[in-house]
């Protein structure tokens, strides 16, 4: 959704209120795909804090279905959202800023661009489906969360593989 922020840029002390729905259906991170399942609207407020400089303030919430990292099994995430950030009009704006604020093109918000780049931020490094979730058999790749597959899963140490070899050698001797 766009939203013009002209009269908050040029309007000293104008404040804005609107609720907006998050309008996508998918979130990409770049490497993989989420669903969005559910989505609060976000109530933002739009402020002049100076000539050419507003300050967006939001808050809402996400809930992405993701993958847990362990045994691949489908999560629901919940990512709550509090947005604030001070943005500048095309007049006032310094070329080293113009990076950091890429949701605003002239004098018009993308918010579903300020809100992918918040729910980036939020991600978390890892996804557990539960806090002990046993992942999957290294053999089989049964989920280890539902019972032991009875796979043999050892694995020697490969630091002693030169010492196995010389009590092999000997045993041929």
């Amino acid at each position: 959704m766009l939203v013009n922020l002209s009269d908050v840029f040029t309007s000293s002390e104008r404040v804005m209120q609107q609720e907006i729905q998050y309008g996508r259906t998918v979130f990409s991170d770049g490497l993989k795909t989420y669903t969005v399942i559910t989505g609060t609207p976000f109530l933002f407020s739009f402020s002049n804090i100076e000539e050419g400089k507003a300050k967006i303030e939001g808050k809402g919430s996400i809930t992405l279905e993701m993958k847990c990292d362990r045994c691949l099994q489908e999560v629901e995430y919940l990512i709550p959202l509090t947005i604030s950030r001070e943005v500048f009009s095309p007049d006032c704006l310094n070329p080293e800023d113009a990076e950091d604020q890429v949701f605003v093109q002239d004098y018009i918000l993308d918010v579903d661009v300020l809100i992918n780049s918040e729910i980036l931020l939020s991600l978390p490094m890892k996804i557990l489906c539960r806090p002990d979730c046993k992942g999957i058999c290294m053999v089989c790749g049964q989920n280890l969360n539902l019972g032991e597959c009875g796979c043999d899963t050892f694995v020697p140490d490969p630091r002693m593989v030169a010492i196995k070899d010389i009590f092999n050698a000997r045993k041929e001797v």
